[in-house]
């Protein structure tokens, strides 16, 4: 599961190298990157609705 998290975290970030990539579309989970993806970006938006949150206080 951690092989997941961290190829999610680098596509998010656009850094994810091309055979990793490769690697993940031939032997990967999709649901697998679903749920973490969808769970990664829902992190995302409440870190950033904090930090806004918090700034404008």
């Amino acid at each position: 599961m951690w092989q997941v998290v961290k190829s999610v975290l680098a596509a998010f970030f656009g850094v994810q190298r091309e055979q990793q990539r490769r690697k993940d579309f031939e032997q990967g989970n999709p649901a697998a990157f679903i749920v973490v993806g969808i769970l990664l970006a829902l992190v995302l938006v409440g870190v950033v609705a904090a930090v806004a949150i918090g700034v404008s206080r």
